[in-house]
C-alpha cells in the first residue's frame, strides 16, 4: 500500500471487522440490492454495453455481483477487505474469481465489458488522488469498447449519512449508525462518516471514514485518468435522472468510457 494515501487501511480495518454483520445491517435498514443492480445494468446497456465480462470493484459480500451472476455473467470481483471477500466466496463459491485487492492500486485482471464500483464504495476514497488512482486502474482493466460505472453519495445524503443517528434490526441482530459530523461540517468536498455499532456486541464500533466528491471534482478525476465521462446522472426515487442535482437527488451516478 501506498505510505501517501490518506485514507490508509481504515477501510479494510473497518470492514474486516464488519463482515460477518454485513448482510443484516445493509439489510435490516432496507437496502434492495436487486432492484438498484437492475437499474444500473438497464442504464449500461441504454448505453451500448455489449458482452458479459464485468469486474466488480470493492465486491463487498457480493450483493452487487450476484444478481448478474444470475444472469449468466462471468464475474471478478475483488475487495479490500479478505474477511468480505471470504463472505462473498461462501456464497458462490467458485463460481465467480474473487480476489483481495486495494482499488487504489487496482491490478491488471484482464480485459472486462463491465467494469463497476456501487452502493458507494468509492466514497471510502478521502481524496482527489485516490480516486484518480482507483479510476485509472479501472481504465486499464477496461475493454476497448467497455463501459465504467459508478456511484457515489449526493451532497443530500452526506448532509443526512454523515450527521444522523438512526437504527436497523434484522433478525434479532439491532444496529446503530451515528453520524461524526454537525449539519454546518458537511460542504462539498467533506470528510465525515460515522460509527456502526451492533448493539449488545463488546467489541469497539469501526469508524467508517467517507468522503464527499462534488461532480466537477470528479470529472477531473475522471480526465486525469484517462477516461471519458459519457454521462452524469442523478438516483431519485430509485430511478435515474439525465442530470445531477446533489441537493435533491440522493446518489450520483457516473457513466465512463475509455
Amino acid at each position: 500500500m501506498n505510505p501517501a494515501w490518506e485514507g490508509g487501511d481504515a477501510a479494510r480495518q473497518t470492514y474486516d471487522a464488519l463482515a460477518p454483520s454485513y448482510d443484516d445491517f445493509t439489510l435490516g435498514y432496507g437496502y434492495k440490492y436487486e432492484t438498484w443492480t437492475a437499474t444500473l445494468l438497464e442504464r449500461a446497456e441504454q448505453e451500448g454495453l455489449a458482452g458479459d465480462r464485468l469486474l466488480d470493484v470493492a465486491c463487498g459480500t457480493g450483493f452487487s455481483f450476484i444478481p448478474l451472476l444470475e444472469r449468466g455473467w462471468r464475474v471478478t470481483g475483488c475487495d479490500v477487505s479478505p474477511a468480505m471477500v471470504e463472505a462473498a466466496r461462501a456464497k458462490v463459491g467458485e463460481r465467480a474469481e474473487l480476489h483481495v485487492a486495494d482499488m487504489r492500486e487496482l491490478p491488471d485482471f484482464g480485459e472486462f465489458d463491465l467494469i463497476w464500483s456501487v452502493n458507494s464504495a468509492m466514497n471510502y476514497l478521502l481524496s482527489t488522488g485516490e480516486l484518480t488512482a482507483a479510476l485509472a486502474g479501472m481504465r486499464r482493466n477496461l475493454a476497448p469498447r467497455g463501459l465504467l460505472l459508478f456511484d457515489l453519495l449526493s451532497l443530500k445524503t452526506a448532509r443526512t449519512f454523515f450527521t444522523t443517528e438512526f437504527p436497523a434490526e434484522r433478525e434479532g441482530k439491532k444496529f446503530v449508525w451515528k453520524g461524526a459530523l454537525t449539519p454546518a461540517e458537511v460542504v462539498p468536498g467533506a470528510i465525515g462518516g460515522g460509527q456502526l455499532e451492533e448493539v449488545g456486541k463488546s467489541s469497539p464500533a469501526g469508524l467508517h471514514r467517507m468522503r464527499h466528491f462534488a461532480e466537477a471534482e470528479v470529472l477531473e478525476a475522471i480526465e486525469a485518468a484517462g477516461l471519458r465521462c459519457a454521462r452524469v446522472l442523478g438516483e431519485k426515487d430509485g430511478s435515474l435522472q439525465e442530470e445531477l442535482d446533489e441537493e435533491d437527488q440522493p446518489t450520483a451516478v457516473y457513466v465512463c468510457r475509455g
